[in-house]
């Protein structure tokens, strides 16, 4: 047990806030729309682990702590770390031009206008940058606004883009798509959804010589001891993989998106992608987001530099990309029901510029399509993880990760 101080627990939280949210949480399990989950949150060196319900809808296995998730879009926070280790030993920089590496992107042309016909273009003004990889502003990306327009048709028919019935080519085929294709904006222009993390792993693969995996198993899986996380799960570990659901839209049916055994996270993929290819556990994200709140440091192991983590986890957008990220969260929640609304973003991962929830100004973090939510806070010293298997097709796990965060805010005490 820990150490109470007057009603209180040395960690931060009140017990009776920490069961609030214990009893939110088995709400929503108990509501037979969430079969099972695990949450963490820690604060000041503690750490409560709430592991409820089961693998499957219909029953099975108990969710336990070592239950291995498919992190979704939570995995962009993560890999960017990568990329941050190579600014760290100028084996990139932020305004090197990427064709040495990505030569496919040499030569951009741009669309005259976003929606306009593929052969309505002009030059880009000049060539992209790391930097404008590593801020989603490269010039395309997922374009929620713009479905159904040319470029959006094409980049869904060319399968540039995870979660469709295809899985998404190995990494050179996959860039001469991307090649093919002209930008929607200049580069550095506009900021844009997912495709620059995918990206970014050929990038670092490429300047690496090494997969994108290996490398960030080297530089950061290994140093911060997670070992459940990769791009796929092994044999030994498949048991631990409950599978995914996208519950029906019309009728909230339980349809199975993606199986343990013999499912697309059962053996390595041919793209490694960092937009979203990570399966992952509580304990292993908590290393990480623990990792970026002391300022790059894991233990007395240095892992990433302080100014790296503050690169990543403080805004980069202009007010005029920033204008584009908010409308992007705040026209879409109809499709990610309310998640996302930060206002800003640093490298691969929102950060909050404005307090329209009961998070502070600061927080970073992200959420996943998944049914996941990661987000650490300097201001409390705070990192909390919602892992669970059901994918936002309903608004069930995006509301069930919005109670998860009103009752992480009101369980601190200091």
């Amino acid at each position: 047990m820990e150490k109470m101080i007057s009603g209180k627990s040395s960690s931060g939280f009140s017990e009776t806030g920490l069961q609030r949210m214990r009893d939110v949480l088995a709400r929503h399990v108990d509501s037979g729309k969430i079969p099972g989950l695990v949450a963490l949150v820690s604060r000041n060196g503690e750490t409560h682990v709430e592991a409820i319900g089961t693998m499957r809808h219909d029953g099975g296995a108990p969710m336990r702590r070592d239950t291995i998730f498919r992190m979704a879009s939570t995995s962009k926070p993560v890999t960017m770390a990568a990329a941050m280790v190579l600014l760290d030993e100028c084996r990139l920089r932020l305004d090197d031009v990427v064709d040495p590496w990505l030569p496919e992107l040499a030569d951009r042309r741009v669309l005259k206008r976003a929606d306009g016909p593929l052969d309505d273009t002009v030059p880009a003004r000049r060539p992209i940058t790391v930097r404008d990889i590593l801020t989603s502003t490269f010039g395309l990306g997922m374009d929620m606004t713009s479905l159904g327009t040319p470029i959006m048709n094409s980049i869904f028919e060319q399968g540039l883009t995870p979660d469709l019935p295809e899985p998404m080519p190995e990494p050179d085929e996959w860039m001469r798509r991307l090649g093919a294709l002209p930008l929607m904006h200049q580069p550095g222009e506009r900021w844009q959804y997912h495709i620059s993390n995918d990206l970014l792993g050929v990038l670092v693969a490429r300047v690496t010589g090494k997969s994108f995996e290996t490398f960030l198993r080297e530089r950061i899986f290994d140093p911060l001891g997670m070992r459940d996380t990769g791009f796929h799960v092994t044999a030994d570990k498949i048991d631990r993989l409950p599978p995914l659901y996208a519950p029906n839209p019309q009728t909230g049916e339980f349809t199975v998106w993606d199986e343990a055994e013999g499912g697309r996270y059962s053996q390595p993929p041919a793209f490694q992608g960092g937009g979203g290819g990570l399966c992952s556990t509580v304990d292993d994200y908590h290393a990480y987001f623990q990792m970026l709140l002391n300022q790059g440091m894991h233990g007395n192991q240095r892992i990433l530099s302080r100014p790296a983590v503050e690169l990543m986890t403080t805004n980069r957008l202009t007010p005029e990309q920033q204008a584009a990220r908010h409308a992007m969260a705040t026209n879409n929640v109809h499709v990610s029901f309310g998640q996302g609304q930060h206002g800003g973003w640093g490298f691969g991962m929102a950060v909050r510029t404005y307090r329209g929830d009961y998070a502070p100004i600061g927080q970073f973090g992200w959420d996943g399509g998944s049914g996941t939510t990661t987000y650490a806070d300097p201001h409390n010293q705070l990192t909390c993880i919602l892992l669970t298997q059901v994918g936002m097709s309903t608004p069930d796990s995006a509301r069930l990760i919005h109670d998860f965060w009103t009752t992480v805010y009101q369980a601190i005490e200091d």
